[in-house]
């Protein structure tokens, strides 16, 4: 199983034995140099990452994430784009990864906006590839491994992911499973992370089987696990329903909230308040008054994870552990794989 472990969470609380990759975010490429880098806030707790986890679980590997995606988008776009930029981060990035301890490097959040830059893109993992292989055999280590977060859907407005490069260069892509539908945009109740669609291809089954049809390998795909929900205002109090009309977030100021929040929120209103599990879409929904929440328990995680064995990917990945609830979700995860 791996994680995304965000800077705020303390990395001495983390159950490792629960994970065997778990990802430290964030790294940032400088938007004048292109160089991978640590905010000096991070400089320690960064530097530290690997070891403290090892102490309760030797034998996990970890790996430094670096957000390129929403408003970092541009910088990586000028980095991708252009010969040197490219060199200079590619460089940067495996001699950060070495002195930090990490075991390889991750890119969050690419987007596939434009042919010309998933052409460019396409390119900078070639190159990206062959320096951690060529610094492999300088060094005489293991070779960093390679990976990647992407949008549910290997085709986002037309444009492609570079397939055939990223199956080649990367050891594996997390796919976001997640984010479907959130109150900030979308007017009704949406199913944020539905496994199944019985009345869209807004579904994370879809989209599995679109990379698989574009001869992505499926050993090479890792399914996304939300550890949050968002919440709903609905319009009509009475209203119960997906596609319900809402008004926008509730409880905050996007809707969103961590697996831990819903579930203080859903146990403070007291008897008679509890989630109800909906093995059609797989998911897990609360209703609280005006107030629509949809978020995945234990039950949808159970089901997630098997589908993934089922289908033969290479795993699960949680987004993000600061977000369980004492390892509830992440307990469930491994019972499964552990079947």
């Amino acid at each position: 199983m791996e994680s995304f472990i965000s800077q705020s969470f303390l990395f001495h609380d983390i159950n490792s034995v629960l994970f065997t990759h778990p990802f430290c975010a964030f790294a940032f490429i400088n938007s004048t140099s292109y160089q991978l880098q640590i905010n000096s806030s991070n400089e320690q707790p960064f530097s530290n990452f690997t070891n403290i986890l090892k102490l309760k679980n030797p034998s996990i590997t970890t790996l430094l994430s670096i957000l390129v995606g929403k408003s970092e988008s541009t910088t990586f776009s000028l980095m991708i784009n252009h010969t040197s930029n490219r060199k200079s981060f590619i460089e940067s990035s495996v001699k950060t990864a070495r002195l930090y301890g990490f075991h390889g490097l991750d890119l969050f959040g690419v987007v596939p906006r434009n042919i010309t830059n998933m052409t460019s893109l396409g390119n900078f993992l070639d190159e990206w590839r062959a320096e951690v292989a060529s610094e492999s055999r300088n060094s005489g280590k293991t070779q960093l491994l390679l990976t990647m977060l992407a949008q549910s859907m290997p085709i986002v407005n037309s444009v492609s992911y570079p397939i055939d490069s990223t199956k080649k260069n990367l050891d594996w892509v997390n796919i976001i499973a997640y984010d479907y539908y959130v109150p900030t945009v979308d007017s009704f109740t949406g199913v944020h992370a539905a496994l199944y669609g019985p009345l869209s291809r807004t579904n994370t089954d879809d989209g599995i089987k679109e990379w698989l049809h574009r001869a992505f390998s499926a050993d090479k795909l890792v399914l996304g696990l939300p550890y949050h929900g968002f919440a709903w205002t609905l319009v009509k109090s009475g209203d119960n329903d997906i596609g319900s009309p809402a008004s926008g977030p509730a409880v905050t100021i996007d809707g969103s909230m961590g697996f831990k929040s819903i579930k203080s929120f859903i146990q403070n209103y007291g008897y008679g308040v509890e989630s109800v599990y909906n093995s059609t879409y797989v998911v897990n929904f609360c209703k609280i008054g005006s107030i629509w929440i949809n978020f995945d328990d234990v039950e949808a995680i159970k089901a997630k994870v098997s589908y993934a064995k089922a289908k033969g990917l290479l795993g699960y990945n949680a987004f993000q552990l600061s977000n369980d609830d004492n390892w509830v979700l992440s307990k469930a995860g491994k019972m499964v794989i552990s079947l």
